[in-house]
């Protein structure tokens, strides 16, 4: 049975702690479990139907309403979404007259920001891209990592999308000549958005990304992240040493600071004082001190680091080391007692031994506070209820690309299905390589050794990222295509393609 549409006004359900789970012959509803038990007389006589009822527990009812309210809105379900239909339709919905800007036409261009954003959170996207250029104004949004077009619009419209964000993220909408940044925050029934907004002055007008975060998913446990059981054992064995630097590599997108949250949550059991210092703060994590960085004000990276090593901390954490003041103070930090967590961009582990030289660090003193080095990338999820084994000459072509382990592997391609969205893929997952700095590994950094050597040390297993990519592969994980699209350089390195 397809889930059914609210039958209930979303003020309603909310209020009275009462939502529909199914609709046959009879109706079963949820009732909240701190909820008046009168309310099901008004769910009764709204639906005509008799009632089996489920009493659930807040958590459960809180997060039911927020998924059915949420498909809701863009399926012409009812409730305070009062969105006519899907995003194509919303977009219809503006008229095509010359005075946009009237205020009995504005309700159409705020329901289509609202279901714009209301859709990306359904399907998981990460970032919203308003686009214009001059024949079009193109919303493209990341769903997975990867750009797909959900809309396309006259170009006239524009001006009025970008004036209604700026609205809503407190920006000046009469300043289009400089970037702004902003924020906007939103609830969908229990669920809190945070909405980060970047505006930037182009050739067909002002671009907007709204990048979407879901502080539900904040909760994040190292089980949570599929790392492999070596990598994890090494992760957690450097968090176990009082002091150090534990970095995280990748490029942007690559799940660096999710990486270190997970990390902070493990280490957050009240017996440490944890603080950190982020550029935003995406995620709140109760018993953590966080501090924004606000470079109008002079509150960079470095400045913040510099502030809470006067606050008494145990584990530090700095959102990137991206300047030599910063990297000198978080060397300095870790060799007085404090494990210091932060993230580089490199493109693998030990390239992150030669990026924090070039910042000017000493080798003698980065052998000495170094712990350990974790390269990550995430790879596309191949959706189980499409995918498809592979065969033929495709097969032997993938055999040959991936070695003789293949050959005895069930290989995949993506199908894509309406669960998926027609893609293939359904989330991600992450592939990982790791750098230990043993007694071994400390004597080639305090040697300045180069990034050849130092691999050639810490990867005797082949634990690379092209082989933890080949490795997904070969489990029926995702796909050879994806592997190749995310790390095409790992592979040929390990022999590849």
């Amino acid at each position: 049975m397809s889930e059914p549409l609210p039958a209930f006004a979303y003020a309603f359900a909310k209020h009275q702690g009462v939502v529909l789970l199914a609709l046959g012959e009879r109706a079963r509803v949820g009732l909240r479990e701190d909820a008046n038990p009168a309310a099901l007389l008004e769910a009764r006589r709204s639906l005509g139907l008799e009632l089996d009822v489920e009493v659930l527990p807040r958590s459960v009812f809180d997060r039911r309403l927020s998924e059915l309210y949420a498909d809701a809105a863009l399926a012409g379900g009812g409730g305070d979404f009062d969105l006519p239909g899907n995003l194509d339709a919303l977009a219809g919905d503006i008229p095509a007259t010359a005075d946009l800007l009237d205020a009995q036409d504005d309700a159409p261009v705020i329901r289509l920001i609202n279901g714009l954003i209301a859709e990306a959170a359904r399907i998981g996207a990460s970032d919203v891209h308003i686009e214009p250029f001059e024949s079009a104004l193109v919303v493209r949004m990341r769903v997975d990592g990867v750009m797909r077009e959900a809309l396309r619009l006259p170009g006239r419209i524009a001006p009025l999308l970008v004036s209604r964000v700026k609205v809503m993220a407190r920006l000046d909408i009469a300043e289009k000549r400089l970037p702004q940044d902003g924020r906007i925050g939103l609830t969908m029934g229990s669920k809190a958005l945070d909405v980060r907004v970047s505006t930037l002055p182009a050739r067909g007008g002002e671009r907007v990304v709204m990048r979407i975060l879901d502080k539900d998913q904040g909760t994040l446990t190292f089980e949570g992240l599929g790392m492999q059981p070596h990598v994890l054992a090494a992760l957690q064995r450097a968090l176990r040493v009082p002091n150090g630097i534990v970095l995280v590599t990748g490029p942007t997108g690559a799940g660096k600071t999710t990486t270190l949250y997970s990390a902070l949550a493990s280490l957050n059991d009240g017996r440490r004082n944890i603080l950190t210092v982020e550029d935003p703060v995406e995620y709140a994590i109760d018993g953590v001190g966080q501090t924004q960085v606000n470079a109008r004000v002079g509150m960079s990276f470095a400045a913040g680091l510099r502030a809470i090593l006067r606050q008494d901390p145990d584990v530090v954490m700095v959102g990137e080391v991206r300047d030599p003041e910063t990297a000198q103070i978080a060397v300095q930090a870790s060799l007085t007692g404090h494990l210091v967590l932060s993230t580089v961009h490199t493109n693998d582990a030990p390239g992150a031994v030669t990026r924090l030289r070039d910042m000017g660090i000493e080798p003698f003193l980065l052998a000495s506070s170094l712990r350990l080095v974790l390269a990550q990338r995430l790879l596309r999820r191949l959706c189980t209820a499409c995918r498809e084994p592979i065969a033929g000459d495709t097969r032997a072509s993938a055999i040959r690309l991936l070695g003789d382990a293949a050959a005895d592997a069930t290989l995949y391609r993506a199908a894509g299905c309406a669960q998926c969205s027609h893609t293939g893929y359904a989330g991600r997952l992450g592939i990982h390589e790791v750098l230990e700095v043993d007694e071994r590994m400390r004597q080639l950094i305090g040697a300045n050794a180069d990034e050849d050597t130092l691999a050639a040390a810490a990867f005797t297993d082949g634990h690379r990222l092209g082989g933890a990519a080949r490795d997904a592969v070969l489990r029926g994980e995702t796909t050879l295509e994806e592997a190749m699209r995310v790390t095409r350089q790992e592979l040929q390195d390990h022999g590849g393609v």
